[in-house]
């Protein structure tokens, strides 16, 4: 009974402001509250090339506990990625194949994470313009983030991306990122009080890139094996350990400085690396 999927019926009107229609939209887009129930989602996944012709097909596949033990995994023919997150708040990864692309990589956080965070919508740094617009033959809410101060050398004004919902509800139903990259959501259903897209498509223009099929969310209790990760996954450690060392003297020892760019779709999308530093 707690994992009853229906679509969407009204509910609370929809706020005019576009900071009240973000924190309206906000609950029903947490899937790290620790009221949630255990649940496993499935979705099958194509991948398209250059000229927008199907290539591979792949699942993605996301189980979660609580706050801190959840797993996501990616399968395809030719790629394959494991993500554990454990209660002792380290993680274990296992990957073979190609890297995965961009797009598919960020499937976790279209389901799981689309809309900004709140860090994201300081009214020092950021500003939000509302609109309306046409997608297909709904009208659509439109919230566009702006920066009001330069980041990494670009003027102000420049969109940080968009986010449009349901006029009714606060479901949404289109982002806009990088630019060109539309990600469409479609046949919304609610879980355990929040909302998931059962399909998914991503274009770069008018050329699709990626199209996602949603299996019904499942319940699992908080001992499923699939939390448990392989032996051979490699785990990392998260060390609390930090050697101090005052910023003056890091400062008056600066010889050039080099602004490092964390690219903000990566930050969104929750998208890691290794970084690599040489210091003398």
């Amino acid at each position: 009974p707690g994992f009853a999927q229906t679509t969407t019926n009204a509910e609370t009107p929809m706020p005019t402001d576009p900071r009240e229609i973000l924190e309206a939209a906000a609950p029903f887009y947490d899937f790290t509250s620790p009221e949630l129930k255990p649940w496993h989602l499935k979705a099958t996944y194509q991948l398209y090339d250059e000229k927008g012709k199907p290539t591979e097909q792949g699942t993605f596949e996301y189980w979660w506990a609580s706050p801190t033990v959840y797993r996501s995994t990616w399968t395809r023919p030719s790629a394959t990625r494991t993500v554990w997150y454990t209660a002792d708040g380290n993680y274990a990864q296992k990957e073979s194949g190609e890297r995965l692309s961009i797009y598919e990589a960020r499937l976790s956080a279209d389901y799981l994470s689309p809309l900004p965070r709140a860090t994201d919508l300081d009214p020092a740094k950021v500003g939000l313009e509302h609109k309306t617009v046409s997608m297909g033959k709904v009208k659509v809410s439109c919230i566009t983030l702006i920066s009001l101060t330069p980041q990494h050398e670009l003027i102000q004004g420049v969109p940080l991306g968009s986010y449009c919902f349901d006029p009714q509800l606060p479901v949404l139903r289109r982002s806009y990122s990088l630019v060109t990259v539309t990600t469409d959501f479609n046949k919304i259903v609610k879980m355990q009080n929040r909302y998931l897209a059962s399909e998914i498509l991503v274009f770069d223009g008018e050329r699709e890139l990626l199209s996602a099929q949603m299996d019904p969310v499942t319940s699992i209790t908080p001992s499923d094996p699939a939390l448990t990760p392989s032996p051979d996954a490699a785990v990392v450690v998260k060390l609390d350990n930090k050697l101090q060392i005052r910023a003056t003297v890091m400062a008056g020892k600066l010889i050039k400085k080099t602004q490092p760019i964390y690219p903000r779709y990566a930050r969104d999308e929750h998208i890691t690396g290794t970084v690599v530093l040489k210091a003398t």
